[in-house]
């Protein structure tokens, strides 16, 4: 899907939601909400291609896998904290928001304590 699809089906909602905010705010809240799953799964697809490149990078920089798919998980743990962090403030849930970007960083330091644990390691290496 090109920019401008996505770009049309954003305006295309934005415009159903506001006209049906004042009718109906539920409503208008459900067509925000799946106006942006749709350009979130829309743009998933585009991600295969990158995942594709990431990986011939790794193969010929001989870097271990595993860094590789720490990478990959904390790029998608940051991309879907946003996105509902985004939707939850559309929502006016912004105590909400805040926490579903806290839980996000959380799990990104989780997940990313193997690298941090294999940088240690080369520094202590490293230094004398």
């Amino acid at each position: 899907m090109s920019i401008v699809q996505i770009v049309m089906i954003g305006l295309i909602g934005a415009v159903m939601s506001l006209t049906l905010k004042q009718i109906s705010p539920e409503m208008a809240l459900g067509i925000s909400i799946i106006t942006g799953v749709i350009i979130f799964l829309s743009v998933m697809g585009h991600l295969a291609a990158v995942l594709d490149v990431m990986n011939n990078l790794s193969e010929n920089a001989n870097l271990n896998e595993r860094y590789m798919v720490i990478i990959l998980k904390i790029l998608g743990i940051a991309y879907i904290a946003q996105f509902g962090m985004e939707m939850c403030k559309d929502a006016g849930e912004n105590a909400i928001a805040s926490k579903i970007e806290i839980a996000g960083k959380a799990l990104i330091m989780t997940v990313s304590i193997p690298i941090i644990t294999g940088v240690a390691e080369i520094i202590t290496k490293v230094l004398p």
